[in-house]
């Protein structure tokens, strides 16, 4: 495991150009130059977590403001300018499930195009419902599907239909996105074990809460979602099982009153990195709903500051190799499109 003191941290990334310096404790944080950025940029990123939508074409019912208007690719575009994002997965947005068809056929088509960084789809789909596997195995032989998510309400995770069609997911070689909240994590970890030859997905850090991981004397902004304790053993037990990895991602938006440094969501990364090993991390962004703590642009500066100290060559997998090996890209389409 890695641990080091608040002062060492600051200490270590102070040193590294990519992030400018970090400034009082407490506070938020200094954004590094854009020269600085760009020399950080030279690392090819994939973005696993991609999501878009043009409100023309879709009906969307969960929005609100800053989400509450299309995001589409151009959108994606100037947003992720001088990142060096060179290929992203779409990441279903909820849709109703009646337009659940023209969503994908949206994306796929963006896919088929090859004009933007998006190159691959998760698509929505729960295993709780009955025509699921109808569902998605019409996408079988689809190039550009990788997965799916969807609901998976913790009262029937275990139940025998969900745990049959993730198996059956997995017949397709296929993946499925678990997203669940910090209590359910347990529960999740007993589904993975049940189904060794699927592999699955921690969305956002099992959407750990910052605030349980400030430090004694910090006055939040409200109280802790869950206890910090609990979630750490969760995350190791999820870390042991092969056939799961983690996409590191979300906590920028769970606080959307603070912008949070990044000192305070570095012992949740460093906790999922820890546990599920190099080889089992992915970055992600959750653009656009990243916005509701900090942009895009912002949120990588910040992990890029949380894992400046280690080597070159996890970092390397967490931001790219993982990503294209996990998900079966292209390993030579390192421009953007």
């Amino acid at each position: 495991m890695i641990t080091m003191s608040r002062r060492r941290f600051l200490k270590r990334v102070s040193q590294i150009a990519v992030t400018g310096a970090l400034v009082s404790p407490g506070r938020r944080t200094c954004l590094g130059s854009q020269a600085g950025l760009e020399a950080a940029g030279a690392l090819p990123i994939v973005d696993t977590h991609q999501h878009l939508w043009d409100l023309s074409r879709i009906r969307l019912t969960w929005l609100r403001p800053p989400l509450d208007r299309s995001f589409t690719p151009k959108d994606y575009e100037q947003a992720s300018a001088g990142l060096n994002i060179v290929q992203a997965v779409y990441m279903e947005v909820a849709v109703p499930v009646d337009q659940r068809q023209r969503e994908a056929e949206y994306v796929l088509d963006l896919c088929r195009r090859g004009d933007t960084v998006t190159r691959a789809a998760v698509l929505a789909g729960s295993p709780a419902d009955d025509d699921f596997m109808e569902y998605a195995a019409q996408y079988r032989d689809n190039p550009y599907v990788k997965g799916f998510r969807g609901s998976l309400p913790v009262k029937r995770m275990s139940d025998e239909q969900v745990i049959r069609n993730l198996r059956r997911l997995g017949e397709l070689g296929l993946r499925f996105d678990i997203n669940v909240p910090p209590s359910a994590l347990a529960e999740a970890a007993q589904v993975v074990d049940r189904c060794p030859d699927t592999r699955f997905v921690l969305d956002h850090c099992g959407n750990a809460d910052p605030v349980a991981f400030f430090p004694t004397g910090r006055t939040p902004p409200r109280p802790a979602q869950h206890p910090a304790e609990q979630w750490k053993r969760d995350i190791a037990r999820l870390g042991a099982q092969s056939n799961i990895i983690c996409k590191i991602s979300g906590i920028v938006s769970r606080v959307p009153e603070t912008p949070l440094p990044a000192e305070d969501l570095a012992p949740i990364v460093n906790h999922c990195l820890d546990a599920f090993g190099p080889d089992r991390v992915v970055f992600a962004s959750d653009w656009p709903v990243c916005l509701r703590g900090m942009s895009l642009r912002d949120w990588v500066q910040r992990l890029q500051a949380v894992v400046a100290a280690r080597p070159e060559t996890a970092r390397r997998k967490l931001f790219h190799d993982n990503a294209v090996r996990f998900y079966g890209l292209d390993a030579g389409n390192n421009q953007s499109g």
